[in-house]
């Protein structure tokens, strides 16, 4: 059986590169089947949340991250974040990418979004260098909750395939715009989002090892 970090390398490394509407990868089996399980298996219940007014963090406090607390809580997390922390995973990344994220901090963060949830156009510009999507949720309908890839003013030129371990990466950039439009969502959106920040990324509680840069 192949590890995490061996499925995760061979998901990063046949990914599909695509230049339009900005540089993107569109990854599949990103992780083993176990652990999307165990992800899924995690004793948070989603948010209620009426309206996001288009930003996840109009609701901070209801957010659930990877953080030191849930490493030791819980060992789907702390196995994820020590693969994703792991210096052969991020020379992987920079490989493929053609990025470097050495000295930045890893972040993950477990979304359980319901009916009413949507996100208006934005870039991950500023202290993110990275950024992955991994869906989880397993339900037909979840085929249809992919992330839209935009233009600035909110119109979908694409959406990223979202199958349960199906991944989305792209570095941020000026152009990287991206959303959710509003759209029924029947059930639970289940996805993650991994980031590698600067150092001068404020909520220290919100990563995975807040005192261990990446190597």
């Amino acid at each position: 059986m192949d590890s995490l970090l061996d499925q995760f390398s061979r998901s990063l490394q046949t990914g599909i590169e695509i230049e339009t509407p900005f540089r993107h990868w569109l990854l599949e089996r990103v992780l083993p089947d176990e652990i999307c399980a165990a992800i899924r298996a995690l004793p948070f219940a989603p948010p209620a949340i009426a309206d996001t007014a288009g930003k996840r963090e109009t609701h901070n406090s209801t957010r659930t991250f990877f953080s030191v607390e849930n490493r030791r809580r819980f060992a789907v997390c702390q196995e994820l974040a020590e693969t994703l922390q792991n210096p052969a995973a991020v020379e992987r990344i920079e490989a493929r990418c053609a990025t470097r994220l050495g000295g930045s901090f890893l972040r993950i963060e477990y979304c359980q979004d319901t009916e009413g949830f949507w996100l208006e156009p934005h870039t991950d510009i500023g202290a993110k260098l990275f950024t992955m999507l991994i869906y989880l949720s397993p339900d037909d309908a979840a085929a249809a909750w992919g992330t839209d890839l935009m233009t600035p003013t909110g119109e979908v030129l694409s959406s990223a395939p979202s199958l349960a371990n199906n991944g989305l990466v792209f570095l941020p950039g000026q152009n990287t715009w991206h959303g959710f439009r509003k759209r029924p969502i029947e059930g639970v959106r289940r996805s993650l989002i991994v980031n590698y920040v600067r150092d001068e990324w404020r909520s220290r509680h919100e990563l995975a090892f807040p005192d261990r840069p990446v190597a």
